[in-house]
Parts: structure tokens; sequence; C-alpha cells
């Protein structure tokens, strides 16, 4: 059996060392070919040394002289910059490419690894949110599969196996709620950058913990699942499900719902999307109904946490605006972990800018390029203006 070739972006990180891990459970079933990462030369050294990729690339220039060095006396290619990414995503060996860098940056490869006909194994949730409407274009022009990794779309698009002729009613991603659940505005104006990082069920990187804390990983996700599953905007729904045990449902236009269930833990997502459409036998903990008697539901508050407002408001307008709202969110976030601006302040500049930034619509890769830049300038402006 050929094994398949993996190209890993962001490979230090959660989803990439998980990732890595589900990789050497099968040895017979993967090769890394491509490992990526932003500055954490002493991991990228050890990765690179136990899984011998062609190629890796760095987008800090002294964590790639660090890496370049270390790795001198052996047969793998050392790169840096972005565009050595998109160079290495296109790779003819490499079949999958798994997108699992945070933010915007995941665009450009993603573009350049789909034209080149590689599968994707997307955890990149920015890059449908930034440009929906290009990728799942490209997708169906190339032929290439688009294969989730986040927990809810994987638990979708589970659901949907199977299901090709049955329309969808509307699908519904769960949400925990993060370590806000149930505050009031008032309190969220005092919560703290050491209180955001600490998400009740899942450990994630310090900008995807920040997004889940404001609601605003939701609603990137729903943003997602519209373009995933060709949905219009009625069809996305989200609840808040404190425990995560259901991953996501769907529903059908006879009334009936499916969900995806287990433990939260993204290494099953990752394996399914790396062994799509098979199953492979692992050792992971199992779930038991009995360790879990109360399973609940609520509301998610729309009106405390706006960033899931401002969410399901830009997916209505479509265009540019997701792209806005998404680089907004990058400069808010980074702000707020630099202590520059209060948990609340980030929705009030993502507001703005939203507005300031004129609607367009007929975009291609240059336009979200732009749009991108423009909106970053835009925030940081504001908070300039407004935090400083």
């Amino acid at each position: 059996m050929k094994k398949k070739n993996i190209a890993i972006l962001g490979s230090t990180g959660s989803i990439g060392t998980q990732a890595l891990e589900v990789i050497e459970s099968f040895p017979l079933h993967f090769e890394v070919s491509v490992l990526t990462a932003a500055r954490n030369a002493a991991l990228l050294i050890q990765q690179a040394l136990k899984f011998q990729p062609q190629v890796v690339v760095l987008s800090d220039e002294m964590a790639y002289q660090q890496v370049k060095e270390a790795l001198a006396g052996t047969n793998i290619r050392v790169y840096f910059g972005e565009d050595a990414i998109v160079d290495a995503v296109q790779l003819d060996e490499i079949d999958v490419v798994l997108t699992a860098v945070v933010g915007s940056v995941g665009l450009r490869p993603t573009v350049a690894a789909i034209k080149k006909g590689k599968d994707i194994a997307l955890a990149n949730k920015e890059t449908l949110v930034v440009a929906g409407e290009l990728i799942t274009q490209l997708i169906a022009e190339h032929q290439v599969r688009l294969l989730p990794v986040d927990s809810e779309h994987s638990a979708i698009f589970q659901c949907l196996v199977g299901e090709a002729d049955n329309p969808i009613e509307k699908v519904i991603l769960t949400a925990s709620g993060g370590p806000f659940r149930g505050k009031t505005k008032a309190e969220l104006a005092h919560v703290t950058k050491a209180q955001a990082l600490k998400h009740p069920n899942w450990t994630m990187g310090a900008k995807i913990t920040i997004d889940s804390a404001s609601l605003m990983n939701k609603g990137l996700e729903v943003i997602e699942a519209k373009w995933l599953f060709d949905l219009q905007p009625h069809q996305v729904d989200v609840v808040v499900h404190p425990q995560s045990i259901i991953h996501s449902l769907v529903q059908f236009q006879d009334g009936s719902l499916k969900a995806q269930m287990g433990l939260p833990t993204m290494k099953l997502p990752i394996q399914y999307a790396l062994t799509y459409p098979e199953r492979y036998e692992n050792g992971s903990e199992r779930f038991n109904f009995i360790d879990y008697p109360n399973l609940s539901f609520e509301r998610p508050d729309r009106e405390t946490f706006k960033n899931l407002e401002l969410a399901f408001q830009a997916m209505e307008e479509g265009g540019n605006k997701p792209c806005v709202m998404n680089a907004a969110n990058e400069v808010v976030v980074a702000s707020f972990l630099a202590d520059e601006i209060n948990f609340l302040a980030m929705s009030e500049i993502i507001e703005e800018t939203m507005c300031q930034v004129e609607q367009q619509n007929q975009l291609a890769l240059a336009d979200y390029l732009y749009f991108d830049a423009e909106s970053r300038r835009v925030a940081r402006s504001l908070i300039e203006r407004k935090y400083k």
C-alpha cells in the first residue's frame, strides 16, 4: 500500500503536534514530506530529526538560521519565508496538505496547493472565512478534496457520509461557551488575559483560546460551515453545550437529527481527515455515557458576546465582510494579549472596522489580500486613537 505523503503547515502548534502523533501511530500509512513553523526552532528541529521530511520552512528569520545550522548535516532542505511555504506545498510527491497555521496566513499556500491538485485537510478556518467563495470554486475546478479538521466541522462531515441525496435543513454547531459562559457585560469588562486563556475543555494555542472566550471562534466556524457544506446563512445555527461531548449535529428535511459524539480530543478529527474514507483502529480513550449522565444545552448570548453576532452579520453581508472581520479580530486579539485593550474593546474595534471598510463583492485573491491588509490598518488605527 502506498503511503500518503503529508505536508503540515504549522507543525509546532497544537494541531500540528497532535497530527504528528497520529502519523507516528500509523507508520505504514503516512510519511511526512514538509513541516513548517513560525519561530519555534527547537521543537521544529526535534520534529525534523524524528520524521525526516524533505523540506522544512520557517517564517521567522532568526529561527530559520537556527534550524538551518542544526539540520546542516542532514538531507533536509531548510527554507525561509511565506513564498517558500507556497513553493513547498506544491512538491509533486505531496498527497495531503494539513493547514494547521492560525490566521489568514494560511490562504496563499492553501490556494497554491489546491491549484497543484493536493487534497486539503483544513484546520485553518480563517482560509474559508476570508475567501470561502474563491476556495470552494478552486476545489471544484481542480477536483480535490477539502477535508475538515475542526471537531465541529468534522462532526458534520461524518454525519453527512451516506446522506448525499438527502437535503440538509440546517446544521447545529455546538459551543462549550468558553471560560466566561453566563457572565454579564459588566463582568467581562474586568476579565484578565490569564482568565481568558483558561478554556474549560480544550487545550489550544493562545489566539484560538481567546477567540473561544469571546465566541469569535464559533463565529468563524459558522462562516466556515457555510462554505464547507454549501449552506445558506439561515441553515447554520449554534447551541451552547458545556460538556463538549456532542461535537455538532445535522438536521435533515424530515426533521431527524444526526450527531457525532466523543470525548473532547482533536486527534480523532485529525485522524479521520487523514484516513478518510477509512477508520483506523487506535488506542484512544472511549466515551462512556455513565461518566456523563447529564448533557446540557442553552442558547448562546449573542448580545453579551457580540463577536458571534458580528460573524453572523458578516456571513449575511458576504463579499469582503468576513475578510474584514477576521483581519480586525486578529489585530484585536494580539492587542488584548499584549494588554493594550480590554476584553470588550475587541468587539468594539471589530464592529467599527467592519463599518469603516467599504463593502465589495466578486473578489480575486489579490482583493482578499488587499482588504486583509487594509482592515488591519484600520483596526490598528482605531486602537491607537482610542486606547493609547
